[in-house]
């Protein structure tokens, strides 16, 4: 595991950028979803703009990133594999709380989706997400697995941000969520493209989602 003290300078540069204030509790309702599919990530662009926000596909609901708290139950605990791959999570046989690739009923099933974002908009590969910081107790990261187990790390605040995550304008996808201590998390992330009809590079503003981890 990882010294809490990175993630306090993180939390400082992050709450110092312009528009990266932490709003007032009382701005806006919090939604707790703690099951089901969700596009966490969920990547719009219309009229001009991206659009950041939280797809829940239970009720066809989507929300401001700032109006919801996503919950990794304790049943998403489990222990790090004693296989060098797996290092990026931490000691083998440390506690992890992971929010899987496939779909488990009793936990959150967090997707990344640019379903919104019409193809041919933009330059073919040039739509990515940027994770840009975490805050909390310990390290983050998303990671695909293959057929036989071995990770594909996608983000991994351990060893630096930004990440990125390339999009596919249409698609969707699911990955493990990592999470290596119980507690409170944000994570702030930009999307960026460049446009196929003039060549202009778009950045969204930053968009930060909770998240709070149980024991």
């Amino acid at each position: 595991m990882r010294t809490t003290a990175r993630f306090a300078l993180l939390l400082t540069a992050v709450t110092g950028l312009s528009g990266l204030a932490v709003a007032p509790a009382t701005a806006a309702p919090v939604v707790t979803i703690d099951t089901g599919h969700v596009d966490v990530f969920g990547v719009a662009y219309e009229d001009d703009e991206f659009h950041l926000h939280v797809h829940d596909e239970a009720g066809d609901v989507e929300h401001e990133p700032s109006e919801v708290l996503l919950v990794a139950k304790a049943a998403a605990k489990t222990t790090v594999p004693a296989d060098p791959a797996y290092a990026f999570l931490g000691a083998p046989g440390a506690p992890v709380w992971v929010l899987p690739e496939v779909e488990d009923p009793n936990l959150l099933w967090p997707g990344i989706a640019a379903e919104e974002v019409e193809p041919g908009v933009f330059v073919d590969g040039s739509l990515r997400l940027h994770v840009v910081a975490v805050c909390g107790p310990d390290d983050f990261s998303i990671f695909t697995t293959d057929a036989v187990g071995a990770p594909t790390v996608l983000v991994d605040s351990g060893n630096g941000l930004p990440d990125r995550i390339d999009l596919t304008p249409g698609g969707h996808q699911h990955a493990n969520w990592a999470f290596e201590a119980a507690g409170s998390y944000s994570v702030t992330v930009r999307a960026v493209g460049t446009l196929a009809a003039t060549g202009e590079r778009v950045v969204s503003a930053p968009a930060t989602y909770s998240f709070k981890v149980n024991r």
